[in-house]
């Protein structure tokens, strides 16, 4: 996967409505650890305990800290995660501070080199965007639940 093939941009539009759900403010990298295992045990809790619905709840925390990596390395300061839910899906969505720069996936990098992480969550995710709002940019991903 390059990416070579795909959309250099994420389409601009706002989530779907969500139900309230999980929040953090995040100020660096170094917490992500703790708030991905607080997500973790808060999908257990509303999961089936079926193999499969563990394997949809990986998925979330999976474009969660890739979301939320990537807007705290590039976002501007300002970032705050929530993951809320919909009849279906679980929403994911971050915002941070970088107004002006929309999610651009990486193109012809080497795949070792990193940064295929939107592709990953595009694949993964029912539908995803970004907007702005708030003065933030909210990037998003709705990830299918059971």
């Amino acid at each position: 996967m390059t990416g070579e093939g795909a959309s250099l941009a994420w389409p601009s539009s706002p989530p779907p409505p969500a139900e309230a759900g999980w929040q953090w403010a995040l100020n660096g990298v170094p917490e992500l650890p703790r708030v991905r295992a607080q997500l973790r045990r808060g999908l257990a809790e509303e999961s089936d305990g079926s193999p499969q619905a563990a394997e949809l709840d990986e998925a979330v925390v999976l474009a969660f800290d890739e979301m939320a990596s990537n807007a705290l390395r590039h976002g501007g300061g300002g970032v705050h995660a929530q993951v809320r839910r919909t009849p279906r899906a679980w929403l994911v969505e971050v915002r941070d501070s970088a107004v002006q720069r929309p999610p651009q996936p990486a193109v012809g990098r080497d795949p070792s080199q990193g940064g295929l992480g939107l592709y990953l969550i595009a694949e993964m995710a029912d539908a995803h965007g970004w907007h702005s709002t708030d003065g933030q940019k909210s990037v998003w991903a709705l990830l299918p639940r059971r």
